[in-house]
């Protein structure tokens, strides 16, 4: 089975490119799971509940997120409270499962495919260089400890690309794939690793790619230059879809080929 990861949407220049392409990559290559991170959708902090149900209209399964799930409060209410009619949306947004206890929300969603193949999205948060969270490693422990299905994709939201290869090597041969996020430069190491799990240390941003990792360039170089704070807006230039596509065998869970997937306008 093939499944797409599409990396961290920032803004509405990630939406508009997602949604140019996600339709015709999931067509093409069959695709039967689709995941995005989603973390920076609404102007490149957080998501709302409005586009969290747009990015379900196009195609997603799973949308998982990172250090920004709780950017914009309303979400809580989505994740939380959600309508009976529409119950099932929000329970497939993840965010990491490394929160502490009581954290609103949930760190894994288990479901099964349209083709009846059962398939688990795990995200964890990295400790290096980040705000310190539960050890993803032993948290990945446990989760997986109880999870049935064969087929099982780890989001890593991480900063430093030491800890993400580590977790790569970690679950190596324990799930299917171990995906990078949350540093927004698409990285060129994409490889199925001795035990059968695909890696790739960051898939990258679906974003505005004239930009600093999404912000407009002079707001940056101008907290560089001068350190002093300023309000960041989401860039909007030079579009960029950023995704990997793994394919695996639905009976083990092993992966068999990744790729590198980068489309613009």
């Amino acid at each position: 089975m093939n499944i797409l990861f599409v990396g961290d949407i920032f803004g509405s220049a990630g939406r508009r490119i997602v949604r140019e392409h996600i339709g015709h990559v999931r067509e093409a290559h069959h695709v039967e799971l689709t995941i995005v991170n989603a973390e920076n959708a609404a102007g490149g902090f957080g998501l709302t509940p409005q586009i969290a149900e747009d990015l379900f209209d196009l195609g997603a399964d799973v949308l998982t997120m990172g250090n920004h799930v709780w950017d914009k409060k309303e979400l809580i209410d989505y994740l939380t409270s959600p309508k009976p009619e529409s119950a099932e949306r929000p329970r497939r947004v993840i965010r990491p499962a490394n929160f502490p206890p009581g954290t609103p929300g949930h760190g894994v969603f288990e479901g099964v495919t349209t083709s009846g193949v059962d398939f688990a999205v795990l995200q964890l948060q990295g400790r290096v260089f980040m705000t310190p969270l539960d050890d993803p490693f032993r948290t990945a422990d446990a989760l997986l400890a109880g999870i049935k299905a064969k087929v099982i994709v780890v989001d890593f939201h991480a900063e430093a690309t030491s800890e993400k290869v580590a977790m790569g090597w970690y679950l190596d041969g324990r799930v299917t794939a171990v995906l990078g996020t949350h540093t927004h430069i698409p990285t060129a190491d994409e490889r199925i690793l001795h035990n059968g799990t695909a890696f790739q240390t960051d898939v990258g941003m679906s974003g505005p790619y004239d930009s600093i990792i999404g912000v407009e360039k002079d707001l940056v170089l101008h907290k560089f230059l001068t350190g002093m704070p300023g309000k960041f807006e989401a860039a909007k230039g030079n579009p960029k879809m950023c995704a990997a596509l793994i394919t695996c065998d639905e009976k083990t869970g092993r992966a068999s080929a990744i790729q590198r997937i980068m489309l613009g306008e």
